[in-house]
């Protein structure tokens, strides 16, 4: 029998403020569509006119299963409360990032003044959703009860047929005033591999439920499969000629985004709302916010396209 397909369809839908004006005096810089890591792409990046907030653009079309391929994808929960953190991947609180190492599941009670933490058995074995079935009930807004204080998991492959279809300007558009992202991806790394807003914290705390990152700032949900919520350093990046941080991949708007910090390890001072400003090389762009603070970039300044998740 012919194998229906589920179409998990997800268009970003950004709130919009009214009046949003043009500004041509802000250089901008067309995306180069070479940066990209060819093998990851599904077929072509194609070229498409498309009508963005009423603006008929000019947009590539690139498809990816959004799997990472310069890093491994993982590891996520330590299994057990001795496990150290080479075990398990990294969690953010307040600006800082913590390992997810056992004794800090273990500890997830006084860290967070709560006595109904608890994420562990008898025996110290720890509560992961190790399955898909586990990941499905535990990695959306409404926890299942039989996944609450769990440390939630799921695996790369359970959603690896997955194709994110990002749609972005070929050349950015500035304009004001900036506007805010909504739920879906805001960017894409070189790698294919999705940006995301923040991540949902309250949603997931309020579970007694943790949800890891790898070391690489890393993932997965059930509607977007393997995407970032942080910049650290592990995917493919263009180096520029001064000290300038390199570059990591693109926003939805076609504005490049740039590493936190420069190659004397200092971020820029001069950063607008958004996190982005301008230089003569580079136009206008973004720099990724620390790791800790669950969001690479805060608002776009261009007209975004959209991205779609299909399976």
């Amino acid at each position: 029998m012919k194998k229906t397909a589920l179409l998990l369809l997800i268009t970003i839908i950004f709130s919009c403020k009214p009046n949003r004006k043009t500004d041509e005096s802000v250089k901008t810089i067309p995306v180069n569509k070479a940066y990209f890591i060819a093998e990851n792409s599904i077929g072509q990046i194609t070229e498409e006119k498309i009508d963005l907030n009423g603006v008929e653009t000019l947009c590539y079309i690139i498809k990816t299963h959004s799997q990472a391929t310069e890093h491994p994808m993982g590891p996520w929960c330590p299994t057990h409360i001795e496990d150290g953190k080479e075990k398990a991947g990294i969690w953010f609180e307040n600006g800082k990032v913590y390992d997810v190492s056992g004794h800090f599941i273990a500890e997830l009670d006084e860290f967070y003044s709560d006595e109904k933490w608890k994420l562990y058995k008898e025996d110290g074995s720890i509560k992961v959703t190790d399955t898909k079935e586990g990941c499905l009930a535990a990695a959306k807004p409404d926890v299942e009860e039989a996944y609450k204080n769990h440390c939630v998991e799921c695996l790369p492959e359970y959603f690896k047929n997955q194709i994110t279809t990002f749609t972005i300007p070929v050349k950015p558009i500035y304009q004001n005033p900036p506007q805010r992202f909504g739920r879906g991806g805001i960017g894409i790394a070189f790698n294919g591999v999705k940006f995301d807003p923040p991540a949902p914290t309250e949603a997931i705390l309020a579970a007694h439920t943790i949800a890891p990152l790898d070391d690489h700032g890393g993932h997965v949900n059930p509607h977007g499969g393997y995407h970032y919520h942080a910049v650290r350093g592990s995917t493919k990046e263009i180096e520029q000629n001064e000290s300038h941080s390199p570059m990591i991949g693109y926003a939805i708007d076609g504005f490049g985004i740039y590493a936190t910090v420069d190659k004397n390890g200092k971020e820029a001072t001069d950063l607008d709302e958004c996190g982005g400003h301008s230089d003569e090389i580079r136009g206008y762009h973004y720099h990724a916010g620390e790791s800790g603070g669950n969001q690479i970039i805060k608002c776009l300044h261009g007209i975004p396209g959209k991205i779609t998740v299909a399976e």
